[in-house]
């Protein structure tokens, strides 16, 4: 059985490569890309390039407030990581009153105009208390009332062996007139993989004229307050001279000038904010580079990222891990073909 896949907010591919990757013990269940759709120009190019090469015209760049849903192609599979600017902890959690909080609407759309036999939908942990939790009831009611039945989850993605501590809380929908019930895969069979960010980063070592590597030049301060900052420490944990610290009123956000542990996954890679927050080396004195975030992002190294160095940088920290993804795509593919697998509870309550 194939399963033909529309994404909107599609980004650059992470959850796309987790699908069109995704394979189980039987090989006729497979997920293929059909359309996708991201408001962002170089993201749109990134995911051309990667994921649908020879199809190019199959990727929408449009303001999905502007896309007329009525002329895509039918699907069976839907994937939609809704903008979470507006759920976001670091944000100001304007949920569903701010501007981007309503675009998860598109995808409820989408469900109504293709019935496909099923969905995934991604977002940060933070949804689940957006506007007092009743953002997160109000989407899970509408993802019913469309006809799925849904199984929401907050995954931590360092415990099924990806080298970066992401949670994300991801809903599957199965159609509910179909017999196939999803369960959340168990973390089980991946405790003993090494997902150390020093591993990912290292193993094997990226060559020098990678794809996506240009190093970051820091400044002399820079270089100087990093000297004073171990492994796993970050700019207000660390003893710094006082001429080094940071003039910071207010929170102390706890990712500024962090260093990664070298022997845990490393923390959350995001795709925007100034100084400081571009994820530290453990030992040398300098932010990572795009294609050692990419890698925390279980991105491989072919996957070439489009666009300026910055925008590269926001396209890898607003991914979906591409095997975080691809567990779960296979998972929903076993489902389909009545195979069993180790699973646990939803640890969310609709």
């Amino acid at each position: 059985m194939q399963f033909n896949l529309g994404e909107l907010f599609c980004g650059p591919g992470g959850i796309a490569y987790g699908a069109i990757n995704a394979t189980i013990e039987n090989p006729l269940f497979r997920i293929v890309h059909k359309w996708a759709n991201d408001f962002d120009t170089d993201t749109c190019n990134t995911y051309r390039t990667n994921i649908c090469p020879n199809e190019p015209n199959t990727v929408y760049h449009a303001d999905v407030r502007n896309l007329d849903l009525t002329t895509l192609d039918p699907i069976d599979a839907l994937a939609f990581g809704f903008p979470c600017n507006d759920f976001s902890v670091v944000g100001e959690q304007k949920g569903m009153d701010g501007v981007y909080g309503p675009l998860y609407s598109y995808g409820i759309k989408v469900l109504n105009l293709y019935r496909p036999k099923w969905f995934l939908a991604e977002n940060v942990g933070g949804l689940k208390n957006a506007n007092d939790g009743k953002a997160f009831k109000k989407i899970l009611q509408e993802m019913i009332e469309a006809g799925y039945t849904v199984t929401p989850h907050l995954y931590k993605f360092e415990e099924y062996g990806v080298p970066q501590a992401r949670h994300r809380i991801i809903i599957v929908g199965i159609r509910n007139d179909l017999d196939v019930i999803y369960r959340v895969p168990s973390p089980a069979p991946y405790a003993n993989l090494d997902n150390t960010c020093r591993t990912a980063i290292e193993v094997p070592p990226i060559p020098a004229d990678a794809l996506n590597h240009e190093f970051t030049r820091q400044s002399e301060t820079v270089i100087r307050r990093l000297s004073y900052i171990k492994p796993g420490e970050n700019a207000f944990t660390a003893n710094i001279p006082e001429e080094l610290q940071l003039n910071v009123r207010g929170a102390r956000i706890s990712q500024i000038y962090k260093r990664l542990d070298p022997n845990k996954p490393a923390y959350t890679v995001t795709g925007s904010g100034g100084g400081g927050t571009h994820i530290y080396h453990w030992s040398e004195p300098r932010a990572l580079t795009n294609r050692e975030r990419a890698r925390l992002q279980t991105f491989p190294d072919t996957y070439k990222f489009l666009g300026s160095k910055e925008s590269v940088r926001k396209q890898i920290g607003m991914a979906v891990p591409c095997k975080g993804a691809q567990i779960i795509f296979e998972a929903i593919l076993r489902s389909f073909a009545n195979i069993d697998y180790e699973y646990i509870n939803a640890n969310i309550k609709e």
